[in-house]
């Protein structure tokens, strides 16, 4: 795929590249340039995408029991 660079160093990334990287209007992207090249890498990630990053929970709390845990491990 072909891209051309504006006056103003703008690029229009193709439709099947949003598409394929899943971006929207307002994503924010990081450019890590390598040599002569420039690799793309979406800065954002859906919340689903969150969900793996800590291991389930041993047992499911209740509100008043997260509040009591949260209030043991506030400092002032």
């Amino acid at each position: 795929m072909v891209a051309t660079l504006t006056s103003k160093g703008q690029i229009t990334i193709p439709a099947s590249v949003r598409k394929q990287l899943s971006l929207h209007t307002g994503d924010r992207l990081s450019f890590v340039v390598t040599d002569n090249r420039a690799e793309l890498i979406p800065l954002s990630q859906s919340v689903r995408s969150l969900k793996t990053i800590l291991p389930k929970p041993r047992k499911k709390l209740t509100l008043s029991e997260m509040e009591a845990a949260i209030a043991r491990g506030a400092t002032v």
